[in-house]
């Protein structure tokens, strides 16, 4: 039907190579999909079945023998949805073998991880973190301190990706909402044993993972977990040129201070199942979630002092120089954390006469964090300086309960209305001593701070003809914050209505082609640490390394947004797609570093603390192919490409330019993978590159930070012996290079630079994958 097209499309499959991201197709070619949104349109399901019957009695006369798929593929989940959702299943997340949920998320298109290769960081969409980004485990917020790279893959279902904001999830997402889905109810019923031994600088990682699938009457269950441990070791230096004002006069430092981490991680993540169908037929989900994890770490820094001295203020030449011995010549110190999330998820559901149904969620958690460190500072004749210790223990608790009722109305509509309420209650107790003398006034008292979240919604979801579907949607949402301290209180109130709108058109005559568009309005609450006046201190006080503490009176950061997208869906499960978005944003919270009088009346100590600064816009470009090369070559071999392209523009209006952007996103990030699996062996090959260039961000009108570029280069190999035993080998980071970051800090009282080098390792993953 399109002999040209087909070219162009070849041609546009290369372009999109400029983009990256992994995926695996399927051989056989997917069903057409029936319409579906969000919700299956319940007025379509008596045409759609008279419509199968026909073609189930046609197909008896075909002599032809087709297979049909079990379920949708996540490329059909994806078309169907009004509202922009990516999905990436077990193919996706069991592909390179990855050890930990972060690996697989560097790959996924738009996506990008902070910090160095191998070490994780915070998730970004679109460049954005530090709350644009939502993260929600199974439709509900993370837990506070919960890490994505603490999960393993093996206990993950799907992974779903929003792009805009939709009614029933929370409308924190300016960025856009990850999705993490636990295991889910098990069809089959074999056993899942995963063995993995992963190696780095020789050094040791073994994990296990089972899952055991069962049905005992109305009752089924999945009975998951993994045990895994990981030893690290990080190497890293940092070179700092300063001069500035002191209290002695002008002060010049130039200094290299070298460190040195051991570490050492056990944990055990636990993620069973159980799901029950009553008489009536109303189904029961319970999923109880906990993953325990214990950290202890030994670290040593040792500090080349180049130059270090004093110029007199009295002497404008500069010739009466003090030299001035540094902080410390050598520091070590030790530490010891464990973390332990115990989280649980309900959903019951109930259907009523005319399709229409009621979904109740509920739920709640308990979180443990305690850590402890001390660290020793000496001179250069190892005179004992400084002896820091800094105890911190937090307790966490959350209730929450939500619904939806979901019901046809008219033609073609799908109306759903529903509620979510969340209660949280976090108690933390930190000490903080140098020498014995609390570091801050609030040291050793207990800070009790509570959240409570409201939220009511209502969406409709409509064909206006067969070409066209839309998507209404208008959610409220509350937030109170409420915290003591040494016998103060401190209350912070919010709310915010976000009107969203999506809607899909099917190009006539273009096969699955399809034309996106959403309008949202969205938000980004001030995060609990940010609104706690409680500080975290710094052992080396300074302009770069401030004390930071938190700023009850903030408010939260308000967004419009608009996203337009092409998809061009190819027949063998491929697809080819350019989004762009739009974010403008008011109240931009930005962290404002400052010398501040400390509680003696004598001393200042820099302190940071977050402000809202005004206002912001951020733009860009999302591209991505994913196609098997037989699409366009039949006779070519059985190769699949992903592959994915962001390209971000950003801009801070308080902030003076050019690199006057949103913090930590950078310019563009790609991502470009290949699976090959040769004829006649049970043999699959493949890997990936991840890129994201260098760049630079001026987070004020006096400081600028850079981070240097990261190429990543996974492998992997898999070989099925028989469909009940396969085993996968894989190298993460193969390229292992340096990581770099650096600040540039210019202000009336100080200049100077501080540049990083961290080294990246390759870690090697041998999995044996079976079937009992």
């Amino acid at each position: 039907m399109y002999p040209k097209f087909k070219l162009s499309s070849l041609t546009l499959a290369i372009a999109g190579v400029f983009s990256v991201a992994p995926f695996a197709y399927s051989q056989s070619t997917p069903p057409e999909p029936q319409k579906n949104t969000e919700e299956t349109n319940p007025n379509k399901n008596a045409k759609e079945n008279a419509a199968l019957k026909k073609t189930d009695a046609a197909s008896k006369d075909n002599v032809q023998k087709v297979t049909i798929n079990g379920g949708r593929t996540d490329l059909e989940e994806r078309r169907q949805s009004t509202a922009a959702k990516m999905i990436f299943g077990r193919e996706e997340l069991d592909r390179n073998g990855d050890s930990n949920l972060g690996e697989v998320l560097k790959r996924l298109p738009g996506v990008t991880i902070g910090g160095r290769p191998g070490r994780g960081g915070d998730i970004r969409m679109r460049g954005m973190g530090n709350g644009y980004t939502q993260i929600l485990i199974n439709g509900e917020r993370a837990p506070r301190g919960f890490s994505m790279d603490g999960l393993t893959p093996d206990q993950v279902e799907r992974i779903e990706i929003i792009r805009g904001a939709v009614a029933e999830f929370s409308t924190q997402a300016i960025a856009g909402t990850i999705n993490i889905v636990l295991r889910e109810e098990y069809k089959q019923k074999d056993i899942d044993l995963k063995l993995s031994m992963g190696y780095e600088q020789g050094r040791l990682a073994p994990n296990v993972s089972l899952t055991v699938p069962g049905e005992i009457g109305s009752l089924s269950y999945a009975l998951s977990g993994s045990v895994f441990q990981n030893r690290q070791h990080d190497d890293g230096s940092t070179y700092t040129n300063s001069v500035g004002q002191s209290k002695d006069g002008l002060e010049t430092l130039i200094q290299n201070q070298y460190d040195q981490t051991y570490r050492k991680t056990t944990g055990i993540h636990l993620t069973p199942r159980f799901n029950y169908k009553f008489e009536n037929g109303d189904t029961l989900m319970v999923q109880p979630f906990l993953m325990n994890s214990r950290s202890d770490s030994s670290t040593q820094s040792n500090v080349n002092l180049i130059d270090h001295y004093t110029v007199d203020p009295s002497d404008p030449l500069g010739t009466k120089r003090t030299a001035t011995n540094g902080d410390f010549a050598l520091a070590t110190s030790s530490a010891h954390a464990e973390t332990t999330f115990l989280r649980g998820f309900g959903n019951w559901q109930h259907k009523f006469e005319g399709n229409a149904k009621l979904n109740i969620k509920f739920g709640g958690g308990l979180g443990k964090m305690d850590s402890n460190s001390l660290r020793y500072q000496f001179d250069k004749d190892g005179k004992q300086l400084d002896l820091i210790s800094d105890v911190n223990n937090t307790r966490d608790s959350s209730l929450n309960t939500g619904g939806k009722f979901t019901m046809p109305y008219g033609e073609g509509h799908t109306l759903a209305a529903g509620w979510d309420m969340e209660a949280g209650k976090r108690s933390q107790t930190r000490i903080s001593l140098d020498n014995g003398k609390a570091q801050f006034a609030e040291s050793g008292d207990n800070l009790d701070a509570s959240t409570r979240r409201l939220a009511v919604f209502a969406q409709d979801e409509f064909d206006i003809n067969p070409q066209f579907s839309a998507y209404a949607g208008l959610r409220w949402e509350g937030i109170k914050t409420s915290s003591t301290s040494a016998g103060r209180a401190i209350d912070n109130t919010s709310s915010v209505w976000s009107p969203l709108l999506h809607g899909v058109w099917r190009i006539p005559g273009a096969g699955k082609d399809q034309i996106r568009a959403s309008l949202t309005q969205s938000y980004r609450a001030p995060a609990l640490n940010d609104l706690i006046a409680l500080p975290s201190t710094s052992n080396q006080n300074s302009y770069y390394r401030p004390d930071r503490t938190g700023n009850p009176f903030l408010k939260p950061e308000l967004s419009k947004g608009i996203d337009l997208a092409f998809e061009h869906y190819l027949t063998r499960a491929g697809i080819i797609s350019a989004n762009f978005f739009v974010r403008d944003i008011n109240n931009l919270i930005r962290r404002k570093t400052e010398e501040v009088l400390q509680p003696d009346g004598l001393t200042k100590k820099w302190v940071s603390s977050p402000v809202n600064i005004g206002h912001a816009n951020t733009k860009g470009i999302e591209l991505e192919a994913k196609f098997q090369l037989q699409e366009f070559f039949p006779d070519g071999p059985a190769l699949d490409v992903r592959s994915n392209y962001s390209r971000f523009w950003s801009s801070v209006d308080d902030i003076v330019g050019p690199n006057n952007r949103l913090d930590q996103q950078p310019k563009q990030t790609a991502n470009f993978g290949l699976d090959y699996r040769p004829t006649g062996i049970p043999l699959t090959v493949g890997g990936s590159i991840n890129w994201t260039p260098a760049y630079d961000i001026q987070n004020s009108n006096s400081q600028i930070t850079s981070t240097g570029i990261k190429r990543q280069l996974d492998l992997y190999g898999l070989w099925k012996f028989n469909p009940n035993l396969q085993m996968r080998l894989s190298a993460n980071n193969l390229r292992a290079n340096d990581y770099q970051s650096g600040s540039i800090v210019n202000s009336e009282t100080v200049n100077r630079i501080d540049y990083n080098t961290s080294k990246t390792y390759t870690t090697w993953t041998l999995r044996v994958e079976m079937k009992l």
